[in-house]
């Protein structure tokens, strides 16, 4: 059983860091072109994105974004976590094949059971790629459950 434990806000501590890892694939960019609806050319058209300054396509800046909150779903502080606040900076364009790795950092616990943490995202080369701040309400009862099984998707047609 590949198994998802959470991290309770009575057992969070200031300083507690956790990462997630995830890499930008051609069918990753694609998928979240389709589900967002942002068909921005510099994510999907080579020809057009040469054009522009990264002179290649790159990643949703979202995409990036949703990588923190799948870190904070299931790494730190984990299932039963409510997102409440995220701010991000985009340092540098993420590239397709790149390696990204989501730092979490505790830095606050407030009442309520808020917590806040430091958002860093690098890559593989250990660039800073995104950086930011979330504010979370941590769960206060443990839930320890299996890792849910996701459909296998298929991308057809001309993208």
């Amino acid at each position: 059983m590949d198994a998802l434990e959470n991290i309770t806000y009575d057992e969070l501590h200031v300083g507690d860091s956790a990462t997630y890892t995830r890499t930008l694939t051609e069918q990753e960019i694609v998928l979240f072109a389709a589900v967002s609806g942002d068909i921005n050319p510099v994510h999907l058209d080579a020809e057009y994105a040469q054009s522009t300054v990264f002179k290649e396509r790159i990643g949703h800046g979202m995409w990036s974004g949703a990588l923190i909150s799948a870190a904070l779903a299931t790494v730190i502080p984990g299932p039963g976590t409510i997102y409440l606040e995220q701010h991000l900076s985009f340092k540098r364009p993420v590239k397709l094949n790149d390696v990204l790795t989501v730092t979490l950092t505790v830095t606050e616990k407030l009442s309520k059971k808020r917590v806040v943490l430091d958002c860093a995202i690098h890559n593989q080369n250990g660039v800073l790629v995104v950086e930011g701040q979330a504010k979370v309400i941590a769960p206060d009862e443990k839930i320890s459950l299996e890792r849910p099984t996701l459909p296998a998707i298929s991308i057809s047609g001309d993208h």
